[in-house]
């Protein structure tokens, strides 16, 4: 972990999320602990096994789930980014200090595969999805230039009916100007409203500058152990 890090301030001010320094604080200490790949899941059955509450990442391909992961954990390598679309082609899970497995499900959308490979990506996550009561919260991963899309839609649908508690998580606010980052927040926060499971707070990140890892850091550390 770096010895210093952004502050998570947006240019224009704003500061994303409502957790305490004292909350803060103690999701640093957890996130700074010893984060380790653990298992690539490539089907049902080669999941490993139920020990410790999961905080799982979802999202369209190429949205930047694996940068936010390694933004997360203040590691650059730990998950693997590509500028490739459909780069995550499992289910992987991450050992965070024996408290927290992270968990990056393969993104859907646009990946360049066959269409028999995305159908085999699409039922793996649906499984582990429906099947797996440590699952604390899906982090469901949104560019903020494009907001959320049809199969965003889709997927909150489907974690509607399958009663999973889900939060929309803005990435790469580095890429609009300080004054659109509220206005995509709150197109998001308009977009939840229709479903059941989704949290109310919609949480603006950038992997790049740092601005909202603290927060959701928080936010996370906060799902596993209530």
């Amino acid at each position: 972990m770096d010895d210093q890090e952004p502050d998570g301030q947006e240019p224009g001010g704003q500061k994303p999320g409502g957790r305490t320094p004292g909350e803060i604080e103690a999701a640093r200490k957890l996130f700074a602990g010893t984060c380790e790949f653990v298992a690539g899941a490539a089907s049902f059955e080669s999941l490993p096994a139920i020990a410790l509450p999961e905080v799982a990442f979802a999202g369209r391909s190429n949205v930047g789930k694996s940068s936010l992961v390694n933004a997360l954990t203040g590691r650059r390598t730990l998950a693997r980014v590509s500028a490739s679309p459909g780069a995550t082609r499992q289910i992987n899970f991450f050992d965070l200090a024996g408290r927290l497995f992270l968990v990056d499900l393969p993104g859907y959308g646009f990946a360049q595969v066959s269409r028999s490979m995305k159908e085999t990506w699409q039922d793996l996550a649906s499984a582990y999805l429906r099947g797996r009561p440590t699952l604390k919260r899906v982090c469901l991963l949104i560019d903020s230039r494009h907001g959320v899309k049809d199969s965003d839609h889709e997927t909150m649908k489907n974690l509607d009916k399958a009663a999973v508690s889900y939060q929309l998580v803005l990435t790469k606010t580095d890429r609009l100007k300080a004054a659109d980052v509220p206005r995509a927040v709150a197109a998001a926060e308009a977009a939840i409203r229709k479903h059941g499971a989704a949290h109310p707070e919609v949480l603006p990140t950038s992997s790049e500058t740092g601005f909202g890892i603290a927060e959701l850091r928080a936010e996370i550390a906060a799902v596993a152990s209530g």
